[in-house]
């Protein structure tokens, strides 16, 4: 008799949507470069076709351009997609606040798509309101919604990078992100904790200088008497509760690991954390918000460097 044949791996499938000029096209082109087949604004009809003619990753944009997307017949698309069995879809919901938004499109003098008529001022503002309006169905529907309000093209790189790389296996993604409080919370955040209590390394001089990736300073918030008991009540926390996500459905968890400079406690944390979950086999990866900033302000000191507020305005000076 011979062997049953093993069911073929879905396909991967990211639909981008989200408001115009919130950055979905610097999105598809960061897919393009993971190696997805990227299609951007075809009609609603042949969607099921382009992914059932083809095996390897694709990535679709889909806006207020497509016909019937913002409306019942865009949602009974996405929910048979979904259903397909060759097909592992994922809906990403691009937005921002309204206040950048605008500023992009004053910046750039482009006509928003659902403006009335002119291109500045109040007219801009009632499209982005008619369009965030129309869209709200779907951006339920997401399974990652990405504020670029403040998030530099890297970083937005760096997010799409670590959850849509090919070489992940499938399952719950977790990013764990230090940062610093003052700073505001990162806005990707499903989960907050607060590193504050912890002994600072701030007030070491020797220490000062460093961060949490140094083992000097990693051992020094280690030494901290608190430390163990709050370590073993994190990690009895989150071990339950991650399977728990999975069985609901969600594709994408951020970890957020705060204290006061975003530089030493924690940075520390996060690391810890994020080689805690993969030694017990999940997806984690760890990036550091404040760590990337400094790396930025460096590059902004060299001559002749280009900046990531530069380089995310030329990405975003043709909105989606």
């Amino acid at each position: 008799m011979n062997a049953p044949i093993a069911p073929a791996t879905p396909r991967p499938v990211v639909l981008v949507t989200g408001l115009s000029g919130a950055g979905k096209a610097s999105i598809l082109r960061a897919l393009e470069d993971l190696g997805y087949e990227t299609v951007d604004n075809p009609p609603l009809r042949v969607i099921e076709e382009l992914v059932g003619d083809g095996e390897g990753p694709i990535a679709i944009g889909l806006d207020t351009r497509t016909r019937g997307f913002d409306g019942p017949e865009g949602l009974d698309t996405l929910a048979r997609l979904r259903a397909l069995p060759g097909a592992a879809v994922t809906l990403v919901f691009a937005t921002a606040e309204d206040a950048v938004l605008l500023r992009r499109y004053t910046e750039t003098r482009r006509r928003h798509p659902l403006a009335p008529g002119g291109s500045l001022g109040g007219r801009v503002a009632d499209g982005i309101a008619r369009e965030r309006a129309r869209l709200a169905p779907v951006q339920e529907e997401a399974d990652l919604v990405v504020d670029t309000s403040d998030l530099p093209l890297p970083d937005l790189r760096r997010l799409i990078e670590g959850r849509f790389r090919q070489d992940h296996a499938p399952g719950l993604a977790v990013l764990i992100e230090s940062f610093a409080f003052p700073k505001g919370l990162p806005r990707q955040a499903d989960l907050v904790f607060d590193m504050r209590f912890l002994r600072n390394p701030h007030y070491v001089a020797a220490l000062r200088p460093g961060t949490g990736l140094d083992p000097d300073v990693a051992a020094y918030v280690e030494a901290d008497p608190d430390f163990p008991v709050f370590w073993q009540g994190l990690t009895g926390f989150l071990v339950p509760l991650l399977p728990r996500y999975v069985a609901e459905g969600k594709k994408y968890l951020t970890i957020a690991i705060g204290c006061t400079g975003g530089r030493h406690r924690s940075v520390l944390v996060a690391e810890r954390l994020g080689d805690y979950l993969r030694r017990l086999g999940w997806r984690a990866d760890v990036a550091h918000r404040e760590l990337a900033a400094g790396e930025r302000d460096g590059a902004k000191a060299s001559p002749g460097a280009r900046t990531a507020e530069v380089e995310g305005r030329e990405a975003l000076s043709n909105p989606p």
